[in-house]
């Protein structure tokens, strides 16, 4: 064993008792889901905040997730590198980033032991830094051919196709490149239209607007409560917006500490975005949340959460508190919801409109959550009910290992949703059981 596997399981032998004496102090709450959760109050945590993470272990031969009833699931293809990402083309090829976090610089002893538990769990490592394209050419559910589409990039996440060009969003900007339908690969130079921050948070999703006019583009912090300060995190914490004819990008949502997967809502045409909240407060606080983001709206980061509660570790701008706007649906403390689309109502039997999110899975509470890909019922345009497993089984009931981690959900023409499971590097398939 290397000495980061080490130290990692020295971690988890201190986590585990930090997180006995957290227990036992009674910092243990229901979770906080809903339009109206139950937010416990702050319990910082300190300089040894609760780092518990399970060690990647894969999918044994045969092995899949729990379906919900009604559905059975397939794996739509499988020895990927890490695939984050889903983008599926007007003819039906699937196009997969993969990609990873890489490792930033060790400021300190508790840095150290992220990075070596980190690792443990298959969230950081070598990038593949690649878009591969596979092929279902005869529509049983699983992809025949796969082949590299596109090499070289920079941690590609978002991929959006308008036209005859194709945009991936690295990194550290969005690129756009010529595209010929069917293509096998691209390989031409691309053309560079915005430019981002890089480190931290490193997911860049990229949405087009319904008319095909603009690209919206997440864009996460550099830190947990920006302790570095406020000016390395200028321009970062936002969704853009980004006018393709003018070339010019704007900040159109700001205060979203890390802002994945971005989806539009029909009935109303407002944009919705899943958000990563702060760490370091207790196992529900705050909860990571689903919401609509307003042109030129304020939620919060990183001085308050979940409406206008101050976090009392950041310096404060009072004036900016007050326009903080209260997220839509809370998803859970630390669940690490990243995936996102809208599912039509019958898409899959027994659903009816609303939202799919791959949840990731939490690493900063006592007991793990995420871990699975959930439903939120949507009427009149809003968020109305309790959430609903579509995928579980990601995580070994002890908590030890997990099988997979849910990222990038999407829907195929014929109404499948495929879901990217990268660390058990598989696209998974999910379809009427009948």
């Amino acid at each position: 064993m290397s000495l980061s596997g080490i130290f990692a399981r020295v971690v988890a032998v201190i986590g585990g008792a930090a997180l006995q004496w957290r227990r036992l102090q009674g910092n243990v709450h229901a979770p906080a889901w809903g339009s109206a959760p139950v937010v416990p109050e702050a319990k910082p945590q300190g300089a040894i905040p609760t780092l518990k993470m399970p060690t990647a272990q894969g999918w044994a031969v045969g092995q899949k997730p729990v379906v919900a009833p009604g559905l059975k699931v397939n794996a739509f293809a499988s020895g990927l590198k890490h695939p984050r990402w889903i983008n599926v083309l007007p003819n039906g090829d699937v196009l997969i980033a993969e990609a990873t976090q890489v490792a930033g610089p060790v400021r300190n002893m508790f840095g150290y032991a992220m990075q070596a538990t980190m690792r443990r769990a298959a969230a950081l490592g070598v990038s593949a830094n690649c878009i591969t394209l596979l092929r279902d050419r005869d529509g049983d559910g699983v992809a025949e051919t796969s082949q590299t589409f596109m090499e070289g990039l920079n941690q590609p996440f978002g991929m959006a196709l308008l036209s005859d060009t194709f945009y991936v969003g690295n990194v550290d900007g969005v690129v756009a490149f010529p595209y010929v339908a069917g293509a096998d690969s691209i390989t031409a130079p691309g053309k560079k239209l915005t430019n981002f921050k890089s480190g931290g948070h490193w997911t860049r999703s990229i949405l087009p607007s319904p008319d095909g006019s603009k690209l919206y583009i997440g864009v996460g912090s550099l830190s947990n409560i920006a302790e570095g300060g406020m000016e390395v995190e200028e321009g970062r914490a936002a969704v853009y917006e980004l006018d393709i004819a003018s070339g010019k990008s704007r900040i159109f949502g700001a205060g979203l500490r890390n802002p994945v997967g971005l989806a539009w809502e029909p009935t109303t045409n407002a944009l919705w975005t899943v958000v990563n909240e702060r760490d370091g407060l207790g196992d529900e606080t705050p909860p990571d949340y689903l919401t609509s983001v307003r042109d030129g709206g304020f939620y919060g980061w990183p001085y308050c959460y979940w409406g206008k509660t101050v976090d009392d570790r950041v310096p404060q701008d009072p004036a900016l508190v007050a326009t903080a706007i209260t997220p839509d649906y809370a998803l859970g403390g630390h669940t690490a919801s990243l995936g996102l689309c809208w599912l039509p109502a019958g898409t899959l039997p027994g659903f009816p409109d609303g939202m799919v999110i791959g949840q990731h899975g939490s690493w900063n509470r006592s007991t793990l959550s995420g871990y699975k890909v959930v439903f939120i019922p949507f009427v009149n345009g809003k968020p109305s009910g309790p959430p609903r497993d579509i995928l579980s089984g990601f995580l070994a009931p002890d908590e030890k290992v997990s099988y997979g981690r849910p990222v990038g959900v999407t829907l195929t023409p014929d109404g499948a949703l495929l879901v990217a499971d990268d660390v058990g590097d598989v696209i998974w398939r999910v379809t009427a059981a009948a």
